[in-house]
């Protein structure tokens, strides 16, 4: 493998860059994870050795990671100092669909605000618990350079939180694969919110 090129910055900007966790060997099962502590796989561990490469250029001021074990480890490799874990940006809880390969099968709808079925985390839990992480951290950490390591689902509704849903309410677009970055300007005033 050659040298990994750094991520492209916006010059003289602060950002808040959001991270999906590397893959997992459900991942490539196609396996709901939700809150199932499920750990890197060689290639997961790769992806973050690559990424904290590219982001060897960036000077964090703090780092927040998820509890569960693949983000955490994402983290560890990314930022060398304190990460400060925080529950509020754990996985969409599953419930009973956590392992399971059939899910669309289920006729689920992430989306519906009133969707319980199988036990999960309700849409508006989620949203309440990711505004209280955003507007947190918007609030005490401007014009910094924030690092956050998460999970699909959160990066997806982070994005909402900031950008609104996206046309069609299509939320694939907002799918960050696995160590994927989504770069937020911080050194702004942002409109924001569910």
């Amino acid at each position: 493998m050659g040298s990994s090129p750094t991520l492209p910055t916006k010059k003289g900007k602060l950002m808040i860059y959001v991270v999906r966790h590397g893959q997992t060997d459900w991942n490539l099962e196609h396996r709901v994870q939700g809150r199932a502590d499920i750990e890197l796989n060689q290639t997961g561990l790769t992806q973050a050795e690559e990424l904290a490469k590219k982001l060897s250029n960036v000077k964090f001021d703090i780092c927040f990671s998820s509890p569960l074990k693949r983000a955490l480890k994402t983290a560890q490799t990314i930022y060398k100092s304190s990460i400060i874990i925080d529950d509020r940006i754990i996985e969409r809880g599953n419930g009973e669909l956590e392992g399971r390969t059939d899910w669309k099968d289920q006729g689920v709808d992430f989306n519906d605000p009133n969707e319980r079925r199988f036990k999960i985390e309700t849409l508006p839990e989620l949203e309440n618990r990711l505004s209280s992480f955003w507007d947190e951290i918007l609030a005490k950490y401007p014009n910094q350079n924030v690092l956050v390591v998460t999970h699909a689902g959160v990066t997806m509704w982070s994005q909402v939180y900031f950008y609104g849903m996206p046309e069609n309410n299509d939320m694939d677009i907002y799918r960050l694969g696995n160590c994927e970055v989504l770069q937020i300007d911080n050194s702004k005033p942002l409109e924001v919110g569910f």
